[in-house]
Parts: C-alpha cells; sequence; structure tokens
C-alpha cells in the first residue's frame, strides 16, 4: 500500500519535483540557465497550426456545435475537464494502493474527450492509447501515475461506484496536464461536465493567434457577461495547452505540495473539509511582517512569503500592503461546487488588498507591490484574461 500522504512538499521523489519545478519556471523571469529549462510541452507531432481556445469558468452550451460549423476549420474538439473523487486505487496486481481515511475522498483532475475526434490532436504512436479511452478505459498523465504509483492494469475507484481501468501513460502534454484522461460517457458518470477548453486546427496552415480568435469571438454569447473573453494560444506561447494555463496544473500543485483527501464542507457552498493528517503536516499558523494578525498557509511557501514581505518592510513599502484577506481557504474557485479548486485549498494563494481590486474590475494594486511579489515566485491574478487584482498564488521558486 501507498504510504498515505506521502508526497508532500519536501517529501517528492525527485524525479517528479525536477520536472514540475522545471516547468515552473519556464518563461517566468527566472535565472534558470537556459539549458535547464524545458521547452513548452506541446510534443513531438503535434501540428504548430493547432490553436488552444478557453473561456474563463468554461465554454459555453453549443460552442462546439458552433466550431465545426464554422468555415475555416479543418478539426477541432472539446475537453470537458472536472473534479472527479477517488475512493480508491489498485495496482495492476491487485495491491491496494489509494486508501483514503474514512468520509474522505481524492480529488482527481479528470479531462473527458470524443475520442475519435481527439486522436487528430495527438502523434500517431500514441493514438492506439487514446483509441482505448473509448472501451471506457483510461490514460494517465505521466506525473500522475508517478504520484500514484500507478500504471496500465490499475483500478481507480471512484464516488458513485463507477471502476475505472488504467489502459495507458501518456506524456503530460498530451492530456493537457491533467490527472486522467476518460471517455465522455466515463466523464458522464464521474461527474465531468463542463466543456473547458477547445482544440481547433484551421484550414490555413499560416493563420495567426488574431486569425483564430476573430473567428471564435462571435460564438461567445453575451450571456458570459465579464467572462465573455477568450483566450488563444499557439504551440509554444504557453507552457500549459489547456484552461486556465497562466496557472500551474493540478497534478504539479500535488506534486510540489501533497496530496490531500477532502469531503464537502456542509456549512459552506463549495467550501471543503480537508483531512486533519494532511492539514496538521503541511499548514501553519504564523505572524510575517506586514500583515496584521496571523496568516494560515503550506508550510512550504511560508520562506518565500516571508522574503516577500521582509523586502517590503526593507523597502519603506509595507504601507502598500492594506489588507490582508486569507491563504488556507480550502474550497472550489469562486465558492461553486461546478468549478475546479482553488489553490487556496493548499495554502499556497493569498488574497491582499480586496478594497478596488473585485474579480472582473480593472485592478488597481500598488505596483511596487506586484513586482515584489512576481519577483519572489507568486503570480498576480490582475494579469489574467479575467482581473482577479486581489489574488496572488504560487507559480514558481524564486529567482535566486
Amino acid at each position: 500500500m501507498r504510504p498515505w500522504l506521502r508526497a508532500t512538499s519536501g517529501g517528492v521523489a525527485g524525479a517528479i519535483v525536477g520536472a514540475v519545478v522545471t516547468l515552473a519556471v519556464q518563461s517566468a523571469g527566472s535565472s534558470v540557465p537556459d539549458e535547464r529549462r524545458a521547452s513548452p510541452p506541446i510534443g513531438p507531432g503535434t501540428s504548430p497550426t493547432t490553436f488552444l481556445a478557453w473561456v474563463p469558468r468554461g465554454l459555453p452550451t453549443g460552442f462546439a456545435d458552433a466550431v465545426e460549423e464554422l468555415g475555416g476549420i479543418e478539426a477541432s474538439t472539446v475537453v470537458a475537464e472536472d473534479i472527479a473523487w477517488l475512493e480508491a486505487s489498485w495496482s495492476a496486481a491487485g495491491e491496494r494502493v489509494d486508501d483514503p481515511p474514512p468520509r474522505f475522498r481524492i480529488p482527481i483532475d479528470v479531462a473527458a474527450v470524443d475520442a475519435a475526434a481527439y486522436r487528430r490532436f495527438v502523434p500517431a504512436a500514441d493514438r492506439p492509447a487514446v483509441a482505448a479511452v473509448d472501451d471506457g478505459q483510461a490514460v494517465l498523465s505521466a506525473t500522475s501515475a508517478a504520484l500514484r504509483e500507478l500504471g496500465p492494469g490499475a483500478m481507480l475507484a471512484f464516488a458513485g461506484d463507477v471502476r475505472v481501468r488504467v489502459a495507458a501513460v501518456l506524456p503530460d502534454h498530451l492530456v493537457g496536464a491533467a490527472e486522467m484522461l476518460v471517455d465522455r460517457d466515463v466523464g458522464r458518470a464521474l461527474g465531468v461536465r463542463h466543456e473547458r477548453y477547445a482544440l481547433v486546427r484551421p484550414v490555413d496552415p499560416d493563420a495567426s493567434t488574431g486569425v483564430v480568435k476573430a473567428m471564435l469571438r462571435p460564438l461567445l454569447p453575451s450571456s458570459l457577461g465579464v467572462n465573455r473573453r477568450i483566450q488563444v494560444r499557439a504551440p509554444g506561447d504557453t507552457p500549459y495547452f489547456r484552461a486556465g494555463d497562466a496557472v500551474l496544473p493540478l497534478v504539479v500543485v500535488k506534486a510540489l505540495f501533497g496530496e490531500f483527501a477532502a469531503r464537502p464542507n456542509p456549512r459552506a457552498r463549495g467550501g471543503l473539509i480537508v483531512d486533519p493528517t494532511w492539514l496538521h503536516a503541511n499548514i501553519r499558523r504564523t505572524e510575517l511582517p506586514a500583515i496584521d494578525g496571523t496568516v494560515t498557509c503550506h508550510r512550504a511557501i511560508l520562506p518565500q512569503l516571508e522574503g516577500a514581505l521582509r523586502e517590503l518592510v526593507d523597502r519603506g513599502l509595507a504601507e502598500r500592503l492594506r489588507s490582508y484577506h486569507g491563504c488556507f481557504v480550502p474550497r472550489h474557485i469562486g465558492g461553486d461546487p461546478r468549478n475546479l479548486l482553488s489553490y487556496h485549498s493548499w495554502g499556497i494563494a493569498l488574497d491582499v488588498n480586496l478594497a478596488g481590486n473585485v474579480r472582473g474590475q480593472a485592478p488597481r494594486q500598488p505596483p511596487a507591490l506586484v513586482r515584489t511579489l512576481e519577483r519572489w515566485g507568486f503570480t498576480w491574478g490582475g494579469s489574467w484574461l479575467v482581473p482577479d487584482g486581489s489574488h496572488f498564488e504560487f507559480h514558481r521558486l524564486p529567482a535566486s
């Protein structure tokens, strides 16, 4: 049996940490030498004319059909992605591996696809693995398989009495850095229904990102409101070919900061109660410079957070941080259980200066505060497609 909660910060296997830290620092302005940087995980065989398109909080109903009806599109596919709740797993030899405490389950980032359409966007050598998804089996990403210590033949049991056998393991970039890839029918049984992003291949091999965006933007209804903003990326534009590509994928967060089991918090919509064993091992309450009172965060980010705040104090900029609004707050994004998990759930994100920095509005953070936190490895939500100006979260190790 895999020792539960083994993969906590500082104790993750070196191979996983090395891979995900390299991904975390690439394209982030760090001082890591060029020879140590990974190229964007698009992968050999991926067409340079394949574009990623996503909308905050998920694609609107009917978007996939509308894209298929567009002239000038050679191929397209839409990927659904949600959290599924793992109850247990067994190795190919039948040994119990994942065994969360009673009443708790493990949140797993699962992508669901139409396998026939998705196969057109992976290299020919890997298409048989995707074809196995048509038979109700699953594909694990490489980092997920290493984290779980599972491979082909393993069995995963989810809430709702759904069991899925692992057919293959593929590189992270071929499954959009999700933990697990399944077909749409299995996805629906797991509760994976929200379409998060599309892969689009225009007929014109010289089409630009701007051209593709202009083609897709009219398909978005005005009812999306603040979320009616589409991001289009070409291979090489982003380290993660998935929705929300500006932040770390969940599997990377788990590899760096540990995996927990949780259950819904009946007192808070979209809130979670985290397994106390993980909480006690990883979450710390302490005092930090420039913040009144205490903060509660993951122990692994406290040194660099303290470094950033100490720099603000030393440079006479402490007053730029006017208010603090929390770090460890286990919940789904926006408190909505239909969304993916917030990284506040790991205690690796913090909200400051909420006044004047409401999501969807033009952010009003002091530039010196933003620059300092970014220099210490925290990405700022104010630069996202839909700005969330009060939000900062871990993205990489400090440059030095």
